[in-house]
């Protein structure tokens, strides 16, 4: 099969779990035969570019001629059998559904939060669920600055997500939701349920996986209010002026709340604030844990962290909530806490660290779970079966007449 990956990467200073899960895909499609090529643009670029080009920037984000363009060309000249559309902010733009339509293949799109329905694709607001965006215009979002917590940041957002819904709805012949969870949110919403599938992403079998109980409690993932990181400050201070649980917490990434954290934890024997680890470093630290904690406050769609924990071989404890209740068995494979609860998140470290036996229990149970569910096989068999549903459906329109909304010449957006 020739597939055309399209994904805006985002900035390398970041740790990015969507940067890893389509370098992940590309590299298993092309060991399992598949020719894979890249249609890309890189966050990093902006730095290097004009003031003029800077100050044009938001203008582009709701839509990209040129890009609409330089896309058509390439799908006419190479004929792909499927475009896999990832991330398209800020330099892409759903213009890139529009090259699809005019050159005439096929798209399939993974869906990696919820920007479908949400500007800044969290669900989340001042640390709290938030809807209000969802199944209506998207003002709420600019009154509130929702992205960067910036009302002229959120603008180019809100209106892409307004002008583009049709668009995205009725241009895409698959969405993959990375959950069921996340699939049940944006079919709520209205998004189109016949044409959202639920494909969970693969992690690869780590080189290394726990032999042990472990030296430590990690965290590994980027230092913002979102991800809990606060909380776990919070239930790491209520568990230390218990006497602590015998292994310190290490944290492994970057992100805004870095000084904080960093300032939280120097001086500590019982904290350490390792910064950003290349992928041999995480698996190593994963490996080495009694405890992967993932306290995120938002509704994640997925959790990339808690699958790799379960490859290794080591439990979780994470938020009850979104994803994390569809990825950990609790008791059996991790154990959930109560969502932004400072006093359950640190009663489920002290838990599993208390029970060297059920832990390792824990841990085998996690990795079967992997094996299962979330492995290279796995994920490369769905991948194709969605593809290939893709370009059938894609086909049958063509021979039955496309009726769903006109693509025109971008004056429909």
């Amino acid at each position: 099969m020739h597939v055309l990956v399209v994904h805006n990467r985002y900035a390398s200073a970041q740790p990015s779990g969507e940067n890893k899960v389509v370098d992940q895909e590309v590299e298993l499609l092309r060991s399992g035969g598949h020719r894979v090529e890249l249609f890309e643009r890189r966050s990093d670029d902006i730095g290097s570019m004009s003031l003029l080009a800077k100050a044009a920037l938001p203008l582009r984000v709701p839509w990209n001629a040129a890009v609409r363009r330089e896309l058509a060309d390439r799908l006419r000249a190479e004929r792909p059998d499927v475009v896999h559309v990832h991330n398209v902010f800020p330099l892409l733009s759903p213009a890139v559904l529009a090259a699809c339509a005019d050159a005439g293949v096929p798209a399939v799109a993974t869906l990696h939060n919820y920007t479908q329905i949400c500007p800044p694709g969290t669900l989340q607001r001042d640390g709290r669920p938030c809807t209000e965006c969802v199944g209506a215009t998207p003002l709420p979002a600019v009154r509130h600055g929702c992205y960067r917590g910036s009302r002229l940041a959120t603008v180019p957002l809100a209106v892409s997500l307004s002008a583009n819904r049709k668009r995205w709805w009725s241009g895409v012949e698959r969405f993959l939701c990375i959950s069921g969870a996340q699939r049940d949110v944006l079919v709520n919403a209205g998004m189109p349920a016949e044409r959202l599938a639920v494909k969970h992403n693969f992690v690869p079998d780590p080189d290394a996986r726990r032999t042990d109980t472990g030296e430590h409690v990690l965290y590994l993932g980027r230092l913002a209010e979102a991800k809990g990181v606060r909380l776990l400050m919070a239930a790491w201070d209520e568990i230390a002026a218990g006497g602590g649980v015998g292994v310190p917490l290490v944290i492994a990434g970057t992100g805004p709340l870095e000084a904080e954290v960093s300032a939280w934890a120097a001086g500590r024997d019982d904290v350490r604030w390792v910064g950003l680890l290349d992928t041999a470093e995480c698996q190593k630290a994963i490996a080495r844990s009694v405890a992967v904690v993932a306290p995120s406050t938002w509704l994640e769609a997925f959790g990339l962290v808690v699958v790799e924990a379960m490859a290794a071989g080591v439990p979780v404890v994470a938020a009850g909530h979104g994803a994390f209740v569809e990825l950990v068995e609790d008791g059996v494979t991790g154990l959930l806490h109560q969502p932004g609860e400072s006093a359950s998140l640190a009663s489920g470290i002290r838990r599993i660290a208390a029970e060297p036996d059920r832990n390792r229990a824990m841990g085998e149970a996690a990795r079967r779970r992997y094996e299962q569910g979330f492995s290279p096989a796995v994920g490369l068999d769905r991948l194709v079966e969605e593809y290939r549903t893709a370009i059938a459906g894609r086909s049958a329109l063509t021979r039955d007449g496309d009726t769903r909304a006109s693509w025109g010449d971008g004056n429909n957006r």
